[in-house]
């Protein structure tokens, strides 16, 4: 077999040329993704393979409702085929909680219910640690346009919706998540999709199934982090491949 010719690696997956002209194929690692400013975790044996489902799923259901993705169809058990996309270079954050950087930056209590869904962008480069950027910025230095802007909001909007839906029938509470949106063109057409993956490794989920009781007659706590993060969001939805077990907890958006 031809050795595949690598495209570009980063912390959670490598990419490699794909078999047909405009595809790549995605292959997931096992290695931990450190949240920003937080410490490297280490890597979790079969993390690749659970998010390699994950991700399926969750691309696969975006496509079958007409949010355009880079997934086409997955392989084996860690590699899937993907179109290939120019990316904007932004991660693209969508809150519904208050948690992590947003709290401390704004003083506003973990947990706290946000008055709508909050989108961010944050300039891609992990050598500024991925700061903070607003849209002046973003066209100021050309890295989209305002109309591109609108329509990643649009589609991180719908993404929201349906993540926020598919946890919720699963018990889980979708607090904030990130994505990555990539062009690609039809001829003289462009129009963009939602690319990278979806997967732990980019949502922050709470267990709704394990409100803490106070012990003292107060309210319940809110929901904590789910634990065994990717195996059980697997076993909940369902895709969990078998002999495949670990407990890494993700923290990824800060």
């Amino acid at each position: 077999m031809a050795r595949r010719k690598k495209v570009y690696e980063g912390k959670a997956k490598i990419l490699y040329e794909g078999p047909e002209p405009g595809t790549l194929i995605q292959y997931f690692k096992d290695d931990a993704v450190p949240g920003q400013a937080t410490p490297i975790q280490t890597a979790s044996e079969g993390k690749g393979v659970l998010n390699n489902r994950l991700s399926e799923f969750f691309m696969s259901g975006l496509n079958s409702i007409g949010v355009p993705t880079h997934f086409i169809r997955r392989i084996n058990m860690r590699e899937q085929l993907v179109r290939m996309a120019e990316i904007i270079p932004l991660e693209v954050v969508v809150r519904n909680f208050a948690a992590g950087d947003i709290s401390s930056r704004l003083g506003i209590a973990e947990g706290t219910p946000l008055p709508r869904p909050i989108v961010e962008y944050y300039y891609k480069d992990d050598r500024l640690s991925s700061p903070l950027v607003s849209e002046e910025h973003i066209i100021a230095f050309g890295w989209a346009t305002q109309q591109d802007l609108d329509d990643v909001v649009a589609l991180a909007l719908r993404v929201n919706d349906f993540l926020s839906g598919v946890m919720m029938g699963v018990g889980i509470r979708l607090a904030d998540f990130r994505i990555e949106v990539g062009r690609i063109w039809e001829g003289d057409f462009m129009r963009l999709i939602v690319a990278d993956e979806i997967s732990p490794d980019s949502c922050r989920l709470w267990d709704m199934r394990a409100v803490v009781d106070r012990g003292d007659g107060q309210p319940p706590a809110d929901p904590g982090p789910l634990a065994d993060v990717y195996s059980e969001l697997a076993r909940r939805l369902g895709v969990m491949p078998s002999n495949v077990t670990h407990a890494t907890k993700p923290s990824l958006i800060n």
